[in-house]
């Protein structure tokens, strides 16, 4: 393993291996952008549909690629940290990371599951169409049960 650059500087080799991890992170990134607008889309449709019919069946429904696109985008934040924490320690010169490596196995317990599920970022998107869809069942359902 080659030893860190006694002068603070970065080395050739280390600017090529943080711009390979942030291709990673650039591509994570636009991964999740595109769930948004997919996750947008299918519940515009399943708002639609719902308002439409006045059906909780399909509001309800409509939970389901919501909660579905939620885990995705969580996935891929996920990755994303996982690969922001590589990055960050190629950028301090880390001896414990070796050269061109995008091993990210080592981050897993520093980045859990859950607290990306809830973090701000995926709740305020995921959370509110959540709760449209809910508000949309319910209307439904209450509109259903006074109707002749």
């Amino acid at each position: 393993m080659p030893t860190p650059p006694s002068s603070g500087t970065i080395s050739a080799e280390e600017i090529k291996h943080l711009e390979l991890i942030q291709a990673v992170v650039t591509r994570l990134a636009n991964g999740s952008f595109l769930i948004k607008g997919w996750t947008m889309t299918v519940a515009g449709i399943f708002f639609g549909l719902a308002a439409n019919n006045l059906s909780w069946k399909i509001a309800t429904t409509g939970m389901i690629p919501i909660v579905g696109f939620w885990l995705l985008d969580s996935y891929y934040l996920r990755q994303e940290r996982l690969f922001r924490k590589l990055y960050d320690d190629v950028r301090k010169s880390d001896p414990s990371v070796e050269p061109f490596s995008m091993n990210i196995a080592l981050y897993h317990q520093q980045v859990p599951w859950g607290k990306v599920i809830r973090s701000h970022t995926m709740v305020n998107f995921y959370g509110i169409l959540f709760l449209v869809a809910s508000a949309f069942a319910i209307g439904a359902a209450v509109k259903g049960t006074h109707s002749p």
